[in-house]
């Protein structure tokens, strides 16, 4: 098995240093998570969309089959 050269080994643990402190800053960001007036508004509407078109599809469904 050849030898890994030391500046090989510094470069892949200098990308997994700066990987993970990337990843830390980025979990310091999101520590507190909660639905947003966007999140609400959005699955309102999603859901409308449904409970509005599904007596349609239902029968549609009933007159087709």
């Amino acid at each position: 098995m050849m030898p890994i050269s030391e500046e090989i080994a510094g470069a892949f643990v200098n990308s997994q240093n700066e990987m993970a402190s990337h990843y830390d800053a980025r979990q310091s960001f999101t520590t507190e998570e909660s639905f947003t007036t966007e999140d609400i508004l959005w699955a309102a509407g999603i859901w409308s969309v449904i409970l509005t078109l599904s007596p349609v599809i239902v029968f549609y469904m009933l007159m087709v089959a």
